[in-house]
């Protein structure tokens, strides 16, 4: 993938409409550095482009860029403070919103109405080159892909010691697609039938980016997409014209954990719950499960009672109707996690499947083997 270049004109003005101004620089601004070591990279880049006015901002790892219907006179790229700008766009008195900015200035003016402001600025020169978009030549279903985002995304790390696991495993086989998430207390798989063959993509990509990614492909039919060594590149909207939104983020290097090595190969009990029910009762509990104290499961015959207890809170316990038969099986589990792994599963039913109170449990649907949450217990006092 080439990078683009920023060059240095002689001024820009643009006119545009406000409400569009704000729903543009809402988008890009997410991605800007809240971190003040290159105060450029605070900033969102505003650059003139064939059919208004392109914007973009990055944090060095992940980048959106999209573009903005303006009248543009003017070649000048310049970088705004993204946040402030994007606040202040919100309040401006009129419909319409003009931006002005000479090079020799340092600074850009905001008309409004009887509004008028201006801000200092970054020099374009001081913004990192972004990947190109280009070369994205594959379209995938907007649905299936952020479907299978969303089932897995909440497993992946937040630990940044450990890069690999912030990441989501995504690899397309014909027409299949596999995701998986682990932060290694618990393990996210997905597998999803498209309805025509995926791209040859195999890449552990940021949760992060993934996750960005819902929320700007929210309302679209597909997604382009295009990767080289070490950047993916997701482009939403008409590829055709210039309402496209691209997103590109550097792909995490390292070695995933093998995740088919990680699913027991039996489980000694079975249970089958009501999902809703289930997860109201494990949350409702949780409540009291603070400072990573565990939630309580005993199965016992025809029974399920969940309870959890803090020193400094209380407790709780509440039973539900269970087809476990057996012997007594207890075991703890961390009350969030275990929340999420019945979120993530769809229909009314949720299939619990345990060995003993030390090793793995895993949840899943009874009707759907295409996705599994496997769960490390937490051992338990007494």
């Amino acid at each position: 993938m080439m990078e683009t270049d920023i060059a240095v004109g002689s001024g820009l003005t643009l006119t545009c409409d406000r409400d569009e101004l704000v729903a543009k620089l809402a988008a890009v601004s997410r991605v800007v550095s809240s971190r003040g070591t290159v105060q450029v990279l605070s900033g969102v880049l505003l650059r003139p482009v064939a059919d208004g006015l392109e914007l973009a901002a990055t944090d060095m790892e992940l980048s959106l860029r999209t573009t903005l219907p303006a009248k543009v006179d003017g070649d000048s790229p310049v970088v705004v403070p993204g946040k402030l700008l994007v606040d202040l766009a919100r309040l401006l008195p009129a419909d319409e919103v003009t931006i002005s900015f000479r090079p020799e200035d340092g600074v850009a003016q905001i008309s409004s109405g009887s509004y008028s402001s201006k801000l200092n600025v970054f020099s374009a020169e001081d913004f990192p080159r972004l990947p190109a978009t280009d070369p994205a030549p594959h379209t995938v279903a907007t649905a299936s892909l952020l479907e299978t985002v969303d089932r897995v995304a909440r497993s992946a790390s937040k630990d940044e010691s450990r890069p690999v696991l912030t990441g989501i495993q995504v690899r397309f086989e014909g027409t299949k697609l596999y995701m998986a998430a682990t932060d290694s207390y618990r393990l996210s798989f997905k597998e999803t039938e498209l309805e025509q063959a995926g791209p040859d993509i195999e890449a552990i990509i940021p949760a992060r980016a993934l996750t960005e990614l819902q929320r700007i492909a929210a309302g679209t039919e597909t997604i382009a997409m295009g990767i080289n060594d070490n950047t993916v590149v997701f482009g939403t909207g008409d590829a055709a014209s210039s309402q496209t939104t691209w997103l590109t983020t550097r792909r995490i290097d390292g070695q995933f954990p093998d995740v088919g090595r990680l699913l027991p190969e039996s489980f000694e009990a079975e249970v089958d719950l009501p999902r809703d029910e289930l997860r109201d009762v494990v949350r409702r509990a949780g409540v009291m499960a603070l400072r990573n104290a565990p939630l309580r499961l005993r199965f016992a015959e025809g029974e399920l009672t969940v309870s959890a207890q803090s020193q400094d809170v209380g407790e709780t316990q509440e039973s539900l109707p269970a087809a476990y038969t057996g012997e007594p099986l207890e075991i703890g589990f961390n009350a969030e996690f275990l929340a999420d792994g019945i979120d993530s599963v769809r229909g009314d039913t949720v299939r619990l499947k345990l060995i003993n109170p030390l090793r793995p449990g895993l949840v899943t649907s009874p009707d759907d083997d295409s996705f599994w949450y496997l769960i490390m217990p937490i051992r338990l006092a007494g």
